[in-house]
C-alpha cells in the first residue's frame, strides 16, 4: 500500500504515470483484439495438396488469383465465405489488408474489364469444407471453431 500511495498519491509524476499505465492497458487490450482476430479463421486445402504452410502474400495470390496453379501444377482453385460473413470479413483484413467491400469491389472491376471473375462462394463453413474435400486444387477458410476434419488446415506466416 505504501508504494501505491507513494506513487500516485505524492509523486511529482504521477500523470505521468497514470499516462504510461493508460498506454500500458490500451496496448494490452488492442494486442488482445487483434489476437482474437487472428485466431478467427483457419486456411484449409485438400488433403492431398502438398503444401504445408502459406504466407499472407501467397494466400492472397491464390484467393486473387494472381496465382493459378500450385507448385505440382494443379489449378488453385479458391472459395470464399459469403461476402456478409464476418469470418470474411476478418480474412480479407488480416490475409488482403482490405476490407471483404474492397475486394468485391476489386472482383466488380476485374470482371467488368474481362480480367477475371471472383472465387467461387459458399455460404457456410460446411460448404466451403465440402468444397474443399471434393477439389484437390481448392483453397479455402472456415471459422477457428469448425471442425476441419478430411481437409489440412494451412497455418500463414
Amino acid at each position: 500500500m505504501a508504494l501505491w500511495h507513494r506513487l500516485f498519491i505524492h509523486s511529482n509524476h504521477s500523470s505521468h504515470t497514470m499516462k504510461q499505465i493508460f498506454s500500458l492497458l490500451i496496448l494490452l487490450t488492442v494486442g488482445t483484439l487483434m489476437s482474437l482476430q487472428a485466431q478467427s479463421f483457419k486456411v484449409i486445402v485438400n488433403n492431398d495438396n502438398a503444401v504445408t504452410s502459406l504466407t499472407k502474400k501467397e494466400a492472397s495470390d491464390f484467393f486473387l488469383k494472381k496465382k493459378s496453379k500450385w507448385v505440382t501444377g494443379t489449378a488453385v482453385m479458391p472459395v470464399d465465405l459469403s461476402s456478409s460473413s464476418a469470418v470474411r470479413e476478418s480474412f480479407s483484413k488480416q490475409v488482403h489488408g482490405k476490407t471483404t467491400a474492397a475486394i468485391r469491389n476489386f472482383w466488380q472491376q476485374a470482371a467488368f474489364s474481362g480480367a477475371g471473375t471472383a472465387p467461387a462462394e459458399k455460404a457456410t463453413d460446411a460448404d466451403v469444407l465440402e468444397y474443399v474435400k471434393k477439389n484437390p486444387g481448392a483453397i479455402g477458410y472456415v471459422s477457428a471453431a469448425a471442425s476441419t476434419a478430411g481437409v489440412k488446415t494451412v497455418p500463414i506466416k
